[in-house]
């Protein structure tokens, strides 16, 4: 995918709120801190402390927003507040319009995935990394990886745990596994041939993840798919009943008859360190040494 342009100290980013609505005041605040400690110009959108219900604002008022940045000829980058639901919304009728601009690095997961995806399709990579409600909270590694990868720096390696197959070399795609299935076969999803996909997700139990990667195979979304990279599935287990399989028994079940490397227990996903991955870079995936290495 086509990268946009590096980030350097002095640039102007735009933090906007294009899904759920923000509770945690303390930990935003907290996030702009961190980017503005780093020389960048970090401005707030119109909107976005805004309320609708349980979203940051009217579909109208997000997406205005999100156009705010995306259009901003000035603007070099944009940061997610946070995540929740309600990114999907905004993109029935948008359009990137990537052929008479500059394209920009967007930054966020978990309900960002439908963002990151979106770009995707249009052939624009971007960043699945921490939100600006999560980032202060990140270990100091993390977050100068994340500064790094933005000012063109190589990205290292990431360590998990293999399950095997071998190696596989892809174009990296990842998201959160919930929004992601909900995105399946729509016009937000991107073309899977040649790609390593990185899941992660939260407080699903057990059972639900179960039926969600039961769905991806009953569409045949795993047939083009070169490997798996798999970070945390965090307080999941905690909804399960006394005799419910382990969410890590269901990600084998499910997974590794595909044949196919994948690396489990990586570092990236809710309620820890989240390390920067890039969407749309090529990638080695070690399914025996479990490592995710950035070409």
């Amino acid at each position: 995918m086509r990268l946009p342009p590096w980030l350097q100290p002095g640039d102007l980013l735009k933090a906007i709120a294009p899904s759920g609505r923000l509770l945690e005041q303390d930990a935003f605040w907290a996030g702009v801190d961190v980017w503005r400690s780093q020389g960048y110009r970090v401005e707030l959108t119109t909107g976005w402390d805004a309320c609708w219900g349980y979203l940051a604002g009217t579909d109208q008022g997000r997406r205005d927003a999100l156009a705010e940045a995306w259009f901003d000829p000035a603007c070099k980058g944009i940061l997610c507040a946070r995540g929740g639901y309600g990114g999907m919304r905004l993109l029935e009728d948008w359009d990137w319009k990537i052929d008479s601009m500059t394209p920009k690095w967007l930054i966020g997961f978990s309900d960002i995935t439908s963002l990151l995806w979106s770009l995707g399709t249009v052939g624009i990579a971007s960043l699945h990394g921490p939100v600006l409600t999560t980032f202060a909270a990140e270990p100091d590694w993390s977050k100068q990886r994340l500064f790094d990868f933005l000012a063109g720096k190589p990205l290292a390696p990431l360590q998990g745990e293999g399950w095997g197959w071998g190696q596989a070399k892809g174009i990296l795609l990842p998201a959160n596994l919930t929004v992601a299935t909900h995105i399946l076969k729509t016009k937000l999803q991107p073309d899977f041939d040649q790609v390593i996909l990185a899941l992660e997700d939260v407080t699903e139990a057990p059972y639900r993840i179960d039926r969600l990667l039961t769905q991806w195979r009953l569409m045949g979304a795993f047939e083009k798919v070169k490997g798996i990279a798999l970070g945390r599935f965090s307080r999941c287990d905690e909804l399960g009943s006394a005799d419910s399989f382990s969410v890590m028994e269901v990600l084998g079940d499910r997974l590794k008859e595909l044949n196919i490397p994948i690396v489990a227990q990586l570092p990236f996903g809710h309620d820890g360190e989240n390390a920067a991955l890039p969407v749309g870079v090529p990638v080695m995936l070690d399914g025996d040494r479990g490592l995710l290495s950035f070409l």
